[in-house]
Parts: structure tokens; sequence; C-alpha cells
């Protein structure tokens, strides 16, 4: 299990990291028809965005956010196969970032701790995928996600994705497998507890000091556990 300092080979690495061939999240620099998918894509997502937030998810339909995206309802499926991506697509961008970080971590320093010093500095900027983030649009998207199971079930689908690739980058043994679906598991609490936070009425500054706390017990936990595993 890659724990320490340790690296998987480059190959690995860069297909955990998702930078193997042109891609919007590192790699070689996208085309000019790949550009302009990508911006039919996020385009289209915050119409739907825009129109679950106003109606409510389940009373909006596939052929409305067509309609209203200027395309037909075989392309629109193109981009999102389900009528839930379209609301998730900002979490289908961080699907592999854990995987992302460990990939592109300093030699010196161990899978763990440079997932650890990035989830502290989302903390710091109050990245809304660690739920520390009060933005208004942002508060008002939570309550969608949350407030809708079927969004809440296709979300586990992206997170297994994530671990999927987070294992892939550790070296994809039994051993990372495991040690993967742990910290995977540890960011969705950590990231829950917060946005509890916030939906409790706290706002992102007074919730800051208690998001790091916890964040630091958990790596702490998790550090004791996987690094007596190896």
């Amino acid at each position: 299990m890659v724990m320490s300092g340790e690296r998987p080979g480059p190959e690995r690495a860069e297909r955990a990291a998702g930078t193997s061939g042109a891609s919007g999240t590192g790699g070689a620099p996208m085309s000019l028809r790949e550009r302009k998918k990508r911006l039919t894509y996020e385009a289209v997502s915050e119409a739907a965005i825009a129109m679950f937030l106003e109606r409510g998810f389940d009373k909006v339909s596939v052929a409305e956010v067509a309609a209203a995206a200027d395309i037909s309802k075989p392309t629109l499926f193109r981009y999102f196969p389900t009528k839930e991506d379209l609301a998730l697509h900002r979490f289908a961008d961080h699907e592999d970032e854990a995987a992302r970080v460990v990939a592109a971590r300093a030699d010196t320093e161990s899978p763990l701790d440079a997932l650890h010093r990035h989830f502290l500095a989302g903390l710091e900027r109050r990245d809304p995928v660690t739920g520390l983030c009060d933005v208004p649009a942002v508060v008002a998207f939570t309550r969608l996600l949350y407030g809708t199971p079927s969004l809440v079930a296709r979300l586990y689908a992206y997170q297994n994705r994530s671990e999927e690739a987070l294992a892939r980058a550790l070296g994809d043994g039994t051993g990372d497998r495991l040690a993967a679906g742990q910290i995977v598991a540890v960011l969705r609490v950590l990231g829950l507890e917060n946005w509890r936070r916030i939906d409790g009425g706290q706002s992102a500054e007074q919730a800051y000091g208690p998001a790091v706390e916890a964040a630091e017990l958990a790596f702490a936990q998790l550090r004791s556990g996987l690094e007596a595993r190896r």
C-alpha cells in the first residue's frame, strides 16, 4: 500500500490523475472542438440548475431543459446520460481530484499528507466541495442536492468513481482500495458536517475553526489506522 512517500509508476499515476490525453483537468490543451463541447456542457448544466432551483428538481423535465438550451433531447443525453447528471456536473469535475492530488504531490510527501494539506487549503478558501461555503447560490444548490433523494443517490456514484481513481493512484492493490475507501468516506463525512453547520445558520467564518479541528482529528485517525497496516 502506497501511504508513505513512495510512488506508483508514471503510467499509473497519469491514468489516476486523468492527464493521459487532452482533458479539462490537466494534460494536453483541449482542441477547439473539445472546448466548444465543454462550453456547451457547462452552459446546459447551468441553465438546468437555474430551472431546478426556481421550480424544484422533480418539476422540471429534460425536454424543458433541452428546449431552454436550444438543443434536442438526444443531443442533451449525449452530454448528460441522466437528468441527475445535469445538476451534478460540478461534482463530476471533482471526481478524480483526490487522485490528482496524490499523483501531483512532491516526492517527499506521503499521499495522506498531500490530501490533508489539500483539504485544509480547501477549507481556507471556502471551497464548496468541503461543505464550508456560505455563498447564497452555493447554499441554495446544496439544499437542492440534499433535499432530492435521486440526486443524493447519484452523488454516491460519483464518490464511488472517486474512490476507484484514488485507489489506482495509490497503487491499486487490495490495501490501496481499502485505504481509498476510508479516505473518501472521511472526506464525505467532513463535507457533510461542514454543510450541517452552514445549513444550521453558522457563517463559513464561524464554522471554519470547528471544521479545521474536525479535519485534524479525522486525518490523525486515518494516519493512525492506515500506517498501522503497513
